[in-house]
C-alpha cells in the first residue's frame, strides 16, 4: 500500500531555512516545497480560470510530502511517528493519507529525476471529493490518457489521488512526542485530494499545463508549488 505523508506548514516551515539539513537528510524521499509566498492557486469556475498569487495562510498549506510503501495504515502511522526530532520538537503535524481513488484512475510514478524545475500541483479538496464522488468512467479515461501521454513525454513525473480523510490520520508532535488523531477531518479548505508532480521550464509553463488539463469537475481549485528540495537533496537552501 502507498501512503502520502504530508508535512503541514507552519510559521517555521514557511521560512527559507526549511527544511533543516538533518530533516532533509533523514527523509530522502521527501519533496520540500517553496514557501506559500511563492505559491499560486488556480480556480476554475464557469469555464474560466482565475489565478491567485501567495502568500497564503500557513494553516492551509503543505510544507512537503513523501510517498511511502508500507503494508498498512498502522505501519504508515508508525513511520510518521518516527519523524526526525530535528523537526518534530517544533510541533510538526503530519497527515497520513492512502493514495489511490475510486473509479479506475491510475497512479503514476516514473521514478525519473527532473532536469527542469519540478512543480507539485495539489488538488484542493471539496465536499464531493471527501465523499468520494467519482466522475463517469469516460471522464476518468480522459485523465488516464493525458497522464500516460505526459508521462511518456517526460512532463509528468508522478501523480495519484488521495483517498478521503475518513481513511486517514494525523500525527501531531509536542515536545518531540507524537499523538495520533484519526480522520475524517472537516477543514475542507486545508485538505488535499490528489497531486501531480510535473517539470517545466518556467512557472508560466507550469500554469499553462494546469489550465490545459482535463479536470473532470466544473469547479476546481489547485495549488501550484515549486519543489525546493527533491528526493535525496543534501540540505536546505
Amino acid at each position: 500500500m502507498h501512503f502520502m505523508v504530508i508535512r503541514r506548514a507552519d510559521a517555521g516551515s514557511e521560512s527559507s531555512a526549511f527544511p533543516p539539513a538533518p530533516l532533509a537528510e533523514a527523509i530522502p524521499a521527501g519533496r520540500w516545497l517553496h514557501p506559500g509566498s511563492e505559491a499560486a492557486r488556480l480556480h476554475r469556475a464557469g469555464g474560466a480560470w482565475r489565478v491567485e498569487h501567495g502568500p497564503f495562510p500557513a494553516g492551509e498549506l503543505a510544507a512537503g510530502f513523501a510517498i511511502i510503501d508500507v503494508p498498512s495504515k498502522e505501519a504508515a502511522i508508525a513511520w510518521a511517528s518516527q519523524w526526525p526530532t530535528a523537526d518534530a520538537e517544533g510541533g510538526a503535524i503530519l497527515e497520513v493519507r492512502e493514495t489511490g481513488c475510486s473509479g479506475g484512475c491510475h497512479g503514476i510514478d516514473t521514478q525519473s529525476p527532473p532536469h527542469l524545475t519540478s512543480y507539485a500541483v495539489l488538488l484542493r479538496s471539496s465536499p464531493a471529493l471527501e465523499a468520494d464522488d467519482m466522475p463517469p468512467a469516460e471522464v476518468i479515461a480522459l485523465m488516464n490518457a493525458r497522464n500516460a501521454r505526459d508521462a511518456q513525454a517526460g512532463v509528468l513525473l508522478a501523480g495519484d489521488g488521495l483517498k478521503p480523510t475518513a481513511k486517514g490520520a494525523r500525527v501531531k508532535f509536542k515536545g518531540g512526542r507524537p499523538s495520533v488523531v484519526d480522520g475524517p477531518f472537516t477543514e475542507i479548505k486545508e485538505l488535499i485530494a490528489g497531486f501531480w508532480l510535473i517539470q517545466a521550464a518556467s512557472r508560466d509553463e507550469a500554469i499553462a499545463w494546469v489550465k490545459s488539463y482535463p479536470f473532470p469537475w466544473p469547479e476546481v481549485t489547485l495549488e501550484l508549488r515549486a519543489v525546493a528540495c527533491p528526493p535525496a537533496c543534501p540540505a536546505a537552501h
